[in-house]
């Protein structure tokens, strides 16, 4: 006797955990401090690990990177410069299993001298590696990228 395959979709719900509010988004971003800025230039895609500041004093939500070393073919700021949109997806997993994962999307821009102290706060509270920021001279040199938030989602299994 043979079973008959089963043509029915799998249903993976119950991997795709549950989606998290507001207020569980916003904690992961302060906490974890590292994740992937996801880039595209002439269609093609860069995804690159990175340090970030989380901030929403004022009500609007950004994010903030510091590019603090350049390849030799600049292809981060040359990624960037052509991005008008970005997207970053940070993570978090425990060992038993559970997990967290927060996406942001909206618009990117390398920001002025006026906006580096904002920037700096933000990322001395949460940055992976805050140290890097006392090599910057933002007035000479502003290497500090910000995502203006518009859009936000997470999912969790097993985290509150």
């Amino acid at each position: 006797m043979t079973a008959e395959p089963d043509d029915s979709p799998a249903d993976f719900s119950a991997l795709q955990g549950r989606a998290m509010d507001t207020d569980g988004i916003e904690q992961l971003l302060r906490e974890r401090g590292i994740g992937v800025l996801s880039l595209a230039a002439d269609g093609t895609p860069y995804g690159i690990p990175m340090s970030f500041g989380y901030d929403s004093e004022d009500g609007d939500h950004r994010l903030y990177t510091l590019f603090a070393g350049h390849s030799e073919d600049g292809r981060k700021v040359r990624y960037a410069e052509q991005s008008e949109v970005a997207s970053f997806l940070t993570f978090d997993v425990d060992s038993d299993g559970g997990w967290r994962s927060v996406i942001v999307n909206g618009a990117f821009e390398r920001i002025t001298p006026d906006d580096w102290e904002t920037a700096r706060e933000a990322m001395a509270d949460n940055a992976y590696r805050p140290q890097l920021l006392t090599n910057t001279n933002v007035q000479e040199d502003p290497r500090v990228w910000m995502l203006d938030i518009e859009e936000m989602a997470g999912r969790a299994i097993g985290q509150a």
